[in-house]
């Protein structure tokens, strides 16, 4: 996948970005200030985005620009079983905190969204504590240069 343009690797990018947090094209739109055809031509790999609207999708998605930008290398992703644990590590996490009765939030019962704003903060910090433990933990004579 070495010979992708930068358009392409953008798409595809964004793609990933918006399947992992579950966002559509018109979450994005409305996030972004940009029209729909504008974001599916960046999508699609038709166009490629102003750094302003880059730099706006990567805080949204709380990325670094180089995350948007660049090939991403695949060798410190989460595997398919690391994925699951985290999902369901959420997935229980999000019963308790709905089942709870009197859940506060910054002095105010805690609305569903606040209750999924902690839970995208908690899967962010995990999947960032994964990548770093295999970073970290996986022996030499595994890594890839």
């Amino acid at each position: 996948m070495g010979n992708l343009g930068n358009k392409e690797i953008m798409a595809k990018n964004i793609r990933h970005y918006m399947e992992k947090y579950n966002k559509t094209r018109q979450e994005m739109c409305d996030a972004l200030g940009v029209k729909y055809t504008t974001f599916t031509d960046w999508v699609k790999g038709n166009s490629y985005p102003r750094i302003d609207k880059i730099e706006l999708m990567a805080n949204y998605f709380g990325i670094s620009k180089a995350d948007l930008v660049e090939d991403r290398n695949d060798d410190s992703s989460l595997s398919a079983r690391d994925e699951r644990d985290i999902a369901k590590i959420l997935e229980q996490t999000k019963e308790q905190l709905l089942s709870q009765e009197g859940l506060m939030f910054d002095g105010d019962p805690a609305s569903p969204e606040a209750i999924n704003s902690i839970l995208d903060a908690m899967q962010i910090g995990m999947e960032m504590a994964k990548k770093k433990n295999k970073e970290k933990y996986t022996p030499k004579k595994y890594k890839k240069d």
